[in-house]
């Protein structure tokens, strides 16, 4: 074998350090990045707090001309960053929820439109990687305490009654509520788990721990009122519609004390079924905002947040505890938007529409997120982010690498957790989706709409008179028409058809985020294809 000349192998045996010195520094330097982006402690404690129907324009911090005074979210916004181009991935509570849990986009799963009731089965497959169940693989304690509404089996009974949709008084016949409840949160990553199965207008209205029901029904309930209105169905003894609010918020406060002695880190995803239906301010908060119910219950839930920040900071947590604030949707037009607006009140501020909608006010919402470690108070985030972020975000400060069949709509917000680092966010489209199953798609100012009307509850609303003669699309630029009255779709059909081609890539792929391609859960039915694909030749 041939000797390397001395020369040559000093040559080359210092490329190799050199080459190596980079290496480590680059290494280290990323390492350093991480570091200062994640801060400390890389195993935090994260506390999610999912506010039902609350509006962009409920919040005084997000809306100048706002007549409900929010002085507590206000105070968490200026103690750390407020986010004013936040969205949640559909305009109605369950497929918001399952995104937030699983990273995904709601309409790759079996549920193309609408919302589950209280005694539909578990949407989410055991078998899919959820944010609780990622943290719990990672050591933390992970807790979920309020509305679930995104399924479960209850145990039936052997009477040969079948188990209803869950919409009439006599589809929870088939119940056996002193059976165990299956596939629920626990088999979902949560290691505890409290709350009751739909919306609080949905019965049955029953609380269940950790699978089992806490108290058998004794009465059945139902409320017609204008804002207090539930149906009618089996009721808890221990259940009492106006005190579940509050009911969760105690929970969730002892929960965050007992945790805190303890050195196991711990995710508590807290899930509010309010201000939504039934509007049930308690005594000391009726007549407080001087508008009407639906104020005072915003009020209500701000004095308990700022009771729940208080006890982080009193167990001495406060410093390394990520707290994200935010809603399932825009506000319900059951708050009485009239009503709202003769006392100068606009829950979705600005922007048109408000819950089940495609447009701005069904899914732009308040985004709040303190992590004193990291975060800079009085932060803005100008960004635009989904709901769906959390996964990634999560396994971003773990340094954790999602496989392909996890978080496969999820963006990791980290970066902009640090205001400096905010280029270093890779979220370039976003899937908007409506009560009816209208897609639309956004892309920096650009937002393309696949149906004519609202795709909700607002007007012109789906298959209405008012929306024949219109364009079958809608195209605004968000950043000149935030109010999105003026449809661009004649002036720039080339913009059009570049969303377009990227919403059916968006489809196709069974994920927004690089990776395997993957597969929607079922096959998207017709008309959803057929609202995709005949914007060509627009």
């Amino acid at each position: 074998m041939k000797r390397i000349p001395h020369k040559i192998a000093s040559y080359t045996l210092r490329s190799f350090f050199l080459i190596g010195l980079v290496a480590y520094v680059s290494c280290k330097d990323k390492k350093q990045e991480l570091k200062e982006i994640r801060g400390n402690n890389e195993k935090i404690n994260v506390v999610y707090v999912l506010a039902d129907d609350l509006g962009y324009g409920d919040l005084s911090c997000y809306n100048p001309n706002g007549k409900i005074p929010t002085e507590n979210l206000d105070k968490l916004a200026a103690e750390g960053m407020k986010f004013t181009d936040a969205h949640t991935s559909s305009s109605v509570c369950t497929p918001t929820r399952y995104g937030i849990l699983t990273g995904r986009y709601n309409w790759r799963s079996s549920l193309k439109s609408g919302v589950l009731t209280g005694t539909s089965k578990a949407l989410i497959s055991s078998k899919r990687t959820t944010v609780a169940s990622l943290l719990k693989n990672e050591g933390y304690h992970t807790a979920f305490i309020g509305k679930w509404h995104l399924g479960w089996n209850w145990g039936e009974k052997e009477n040969g009654l079948e188990i209803g949709e869950g919409w009439s008084p006599d589809d929870y016949e088939g119940i056996d509520f002193s059976k165990p409840i299956t596939n629920s949160p626990n088999s979902l990553g949560f290691t505890y788990a409290y709350g009751h199965s739909g919306s609080l207008d949905m019965a049955p209205y029953v609380y269940v721990e950790n699978e089992k029901v806490t108290a058998q029904p004794n009465r059945a309930t139902v409320d017609t009122s204008k804002y207090g209105w539930w149906r009618e169905g089996p009721t808890g003894a221990d259940f009492i519609h106006e005190e579940v609010t509050p009911n969760f918020f105690k929970k969730s406060i002892e929960y965050i004390k007992a945790r805190s002695k303890a050195k196991q880190p711990f995710f508590l995803y807290l899930a509010l079924p309010s201000p939504h239906t039934p509007i049930l301010p308690t005594k000391e908060w009726q007549g407080k905002s001087a508008l009407n119910p639906y104020g005072d219950f915003v009020m209500m839930i701000d004095t308990y947040m700022g009771q729940l920040v208080s006890a982080l900071k009193n167990a001495g947590i406060e410093k390394n505890t990520l707290v994200i604030f935010t809603s399932d949707n825009g506000c319900s037009p059951q708050a009485d938007y009239v009503e709202l607006a003769s006392k100068g009140h606009n829950p979705s501020f600005l922007y048109r529409g408000h819950k089940a909608d495609i447009y701005e006010g069904g899914h732009r919402v308040p985004f709040i997120v303190k992590w004193p470690e990291v975060i800079k108070p009085n932060s803005v985030a100008t960004k635009t982010i989904c709901t769906t972020d959390l996964m990634a975000t999560l396994a971003d400060i773990l340094n954790l690498d999602l496989k392909d069949n996890e978080g496969e709509d999820s963006f990791s917000m980290l970066p902009l957790f640090k205001s400096e680092k905010a280029n270093a966010y890779k979220r370039e489209l976003t899937v908007h989706h409506s009560i009816n199953g209208s897609f639309a798609i956004r892309k920096g100012e650009w937002k393309l709409i696949f149906c004519p009307g609202s795709g909700g509850w607002s007007d012109p609303k789906p298959n209405a008179k008012e929306t024949k003669g219109l364009p079958k699309f809608q195209l605004y630029n968000l950043e000149k028409d935030p109010q999105e009255k003026n449809n661009e779709i004649a002036n720039y059909p080339e913009i059009a058809e570049e969303l377009h081609i990227l919403m059916k890539q968006i489809l196709e792929n069974g994920r927004s985020t690089p990776g395997e391609k993957q597969k929607n859960e079922l096959p998207m039915d017709g008309s959803q294809w057929q609202q995709i694909n005949a914007i060509t030749g627009t």
